[in-house]
């Protein structure tokens, strides 16, 4: 039995010191090297164009209205791509191992305890790829979080079960004065009208439960908490002047689905009109319809409360009477 073993292992040696040997090792480097070159180019191919448009952002929302939601956006499209790169590299390793060392014949193929190259480069290099990736992820993070001691536009936002009121404050904390209010009812969408090319601090807080602030064109979602807990964020601009649906992002009550508001990004002369025609106790849709807006909301609609006295008092009898 120890002699069949020996031959075998003698048989497998002088099989892989064959003159062929050298040339299949010279024939397997090339298909790695071949492999490395494409997955190269596969990856030029993609920064050289524009990957998040034809693969619909990987699915990340686009459209993003803010030079904060560009870094995220672009943070978010080089992941992608650096994971598939990775992904095309490791599926090219495994398929080629199994072409490469398919089983021929009966044959034992040559006994290799180890690979110092091989172990090192799956340690070190999925060590790399996270680092680097942890480092650009907090740098834009680093920068989406960053805060100004002077914005240009300062609002309070006010959530509650299930409506929103969104006020113009003079300044920054609780401390400062209201300028002026929007207040969404049951029958009414609040609009948050919000100029372009300025800085803009939010200042959240809640009535109740905890709500989330979610605008998808700002590519932000931040919760707003109940109690002394005021969440701050700030946008260094809004680049793009429309009507945008926002919504409440966080599961609050019964009526959280309809928990909606409207982001109206105007021009700042004619946000300057807006505030001024607030001040001068002009309703929010007569403020809107001075500046050449619609009064209402655009991009959603109240929902139905179905709150008539047929809900409450069917019978038309005196409530409390019935025994």
């Amino acid at each position: 039995m120890v002699a069949r073993s020996s031959e075998v292992r003698s048989s497998a040696v002088r099989h892989s010191a064959s003159p062929g040997a050298g040339g299949h090792r010279r024939r397997g480097a090339g298909r790695l090297a071949g492999l490395g070159l494409g997955g190269a180019a596969l990856l030029v191919l993609l920064t050289g164009c524009d990957v998040g448009k034809t693969f619909a952002g990987f699915g990340w929302p686009q459209g993003g209205i803010t030079p904060e939601s560009h870094r995220m956006y672009d943070l978010w499209i080089a992941s992608c791509i650096a994971a598939l790169a990775v992904g095309v590299f490791v599926w090219g390793l495994i398929f080629w191992c199994v072409i490469r060392y398919r089983k021929r014949g009966n044959a034992l193929p040559v006994q290799t305890r180890y690979n110092m190259p091989m172990e090192f480069l799956y340690t070190i290099a999925p060590i790399l790829v996270v680092s680097v990736l942890f480092y650009y992820t907090a740098i834009v993070q680093t920068d989406v979080d960053k805060t100004s001691k002077n914005p240009d536009v300062t609002v309070e936002v006010v959530a509650f079960k299930w409506n929103w009121q969104f006020t113009y404050r003079d300044g920054q904390g609780r401390d400062a004065n209201t300028v002026a209010s929007v207040l969404g009812t049951s029958e009414v969408i609040p609009v948050l009208v919000l100029p372009t090319g300025k800085s803009i601090r939010f200042e959240e807080q809640s009535r109740d439960v905890v709500h989330s602030f979610w605008v998808p064109e700002l590519l932000f979602k931040r919760d707003v908490f109940p109690g002394n807990v005021r969440n701050v964020f700030e946008v260094s601009s809004l680049d793009q002047e429309g009507a945008y649906v926002g919504r409440c992002a966080e599961l609050c009550g019964t009526y959280h689905a309809f928990m909606n508001f409207e982001l109206r990004v105007v021009s700042p002369d004619k946000y300057e009109q807006f505030l001024a025609a607030k001040k001068a106790g002009k309703s929010t849709q007569e403020a809107l319809q001075a500046i050449g807006q619609k009064p209402y909301a655009e991009t959603t609609e109240p929902f139905d409360t179905r709150r008539d006295k047929n809900n409450f008092n069917p019978s038309g009898e005196t409530a409390g009477t019935r025994r």
